[in-house]
């Protein structure tokens, strides 16, 4: 799928996750949903597959590799060096940590875009920066990276020369062989569950 169609679907439904965004009981939203659709709307959030790549070769140690799928998925395929963090879990307190933090970059991904874009979208409001997202997911990934599609010989140079910086990535991050699933991503927001510490048992009697 082409990057201005994934970008289409993904501004497309931007409306409806940010009306849906759960509302949380820990902690103050800090923009509202007109900031965030102005932000959202600049695309800016996003890192091409390309960037991705380029950066993982490079084994830059600035950015963190955020899967929010579930965890069987992520058992099943992941990307280098990557995390799990489902999306029902964001909001645990576990996760502030990596989450709000101003010395990495971390990058947001999922099968498609949407879920990852809702992850971006609530850490977003809540302040939160140095947050981003995979443009097109998985999905895109190994259409772009993985398994890249061979221009014709009178290509312009600069499509060849992708092309092969695709191909020598691809293999240097793990094959044309390795697939991701196909999954397609509801438009729906997930819930995400706020996780609340147990209470401590009080030793002694009854």
């Amino acid at each position: 799928m082409k990057p201005r169609v994934i970008l289409s679907i993904a501004v497309v439904g931007l409306g409806l996750i940010i009306a849906a965004v759960p509302k949380n009981t820990t902690q103050p939203y800090k923009l509202t949903a007109n900031q965030l659709l102005d932000e959202a709307n600049s695309s800016y959030q996003f890192f091409s597959p390309d960037e991705l790549a380029d950066l993982l070769i490079k084994k830059d140690p600035s950015i963190l590799l955020i899967d929010v799928r579930d965890p069987e998925e992520f058992a099943t395929y992941n990307l280098p060096g990557s995390i799990n963090i489902p999306f029902s879990d964001l909001l645990n307190s576990e996760w502030t940590g990596t989450l709000n933090q101003d010395v990495r970059i971390n990058i947001f991904y999922s099968n498609g875009t949407l879920l990852a874009n809702q992850a971006w979208m609530i850490t977003r409001q809540l302040g939160y920066l140095n947050n981003y997202v995979l443009e097109g997911g998985l999905n895109y990934w190994v259409e772009t990276i993985m398994n890249p599609d061979k221009p014709q010989s009178t290509s312009p140079n600069e499509e060849l020369a992708r092309y092969d910086f695709r191909k020598a990535a691809g293999a240097a991050l793990g094959g044309g062989a390795a697939i991701a699933p196909v999954v397609e991503e509801s438009s729906t927001p997930r819930p995400v569950i706020i996780r609340k510490p147990a209470k401590k048992k009080v030793s002694g009697g009854c």
